[in-house]
């Protein structure tokens, strides 16, 4: 049985809202399915439910920042925050997302970007799901193997109360023994690290670590006062 949080609204300004919302999904943002893995039937299940939580977390915090209710942008941010630290592993999202130079950078410069980056992620969400977008999700209870590295793959649907919604698909890896986000797929194969890579790896060329903290200040600036 899927997981549903929000509540369906019928009016075209509400379906307009949250197809608003996929488009930009779509701009920011490729898995394979495989056979199960080899796993006893407790150790699959207890992965599965580790790797579901997750989101289901991320979506009930959505939930609440597109409510009506929600607050400023500030106010919102503050909601969704903590909860993006807790579902993301926002330090192999960045190294993935810059590529091997990251490996070059100093701790200072790791550090930096990662605090840009947090703060990206974080109103990129604001922005995509506004008070009354009427957004609703789904999550499949089960997951399925990732192609490469030994993750899970938790399949969504994202979309309004008139359509069958968008496929948003994450990428989970285990650490320490839990599951945190480490990629999202939209459709099930266009890798948002590997679209943000593109972007981030042409400005660092051109302006080094100063240059890409500058620009994720800039989305996030447009993010919060959109």
């Amino acid at each position: 049985m899927t997981m549903n949080y929000g509540t369906a609204r019928h009016n075209s300004k509400r379906t307009k809202s949250a197809r608003a919302v996929l488009k930009t999904i779509a701009l920011l943002s490729g898995a394979a399915v495989m056979a199960p893995a080899a796993l006893s039937l407790p150790a699959a299940a207890q992965a599965q439910t580790g790797a579901v939580a997750p989101i289901n977390a991320l979506y009930g915090a959505l939930g609440r920042i597109q409510a009506q209710n929600s607050g400023s942008a500030q106010a919102r941010a503050q909601i969704i925050g903590p909860v993006v630290d807790q579902v993301f592993d926002l330090p192999t999202v960045l190294h993935n997302s810059v590529g091997m130079r990251y490996a070059s950078l100093s701790p200072d410069e790791q550090q930096k970007l990662l605090t840009a980056f947090r703060q990206f992620t974080v109103a990129r969400y604001v922005s995509s799901f506004k008070p009354g977008t009427g957004a609703q999700f789904s999550v499949a209870p089960t997951t399925r193997p990732a192609p490469l590295g030994g993750g899970q793959i938790v399949d969504t649907k994202i979309g309004s109360s008139s359509d069958n919604g968008t496929a948003i698909d994450y990428v989970m890896k285990s650490a320490s023994g839990s599951y945190r986000i480490v990629d999202v797929l939209l459709n099930g194969h266009i890798s948002q690290v590997a679209a943000q890579r593109a972007d981030f790896c042409s400005t660092l060329s051109r302006g080094g670590v100063d240059g890409l903290v500058a620009l994720l200040n800039r989305k996030t600036q447009a993010f919060m006062n959109d």
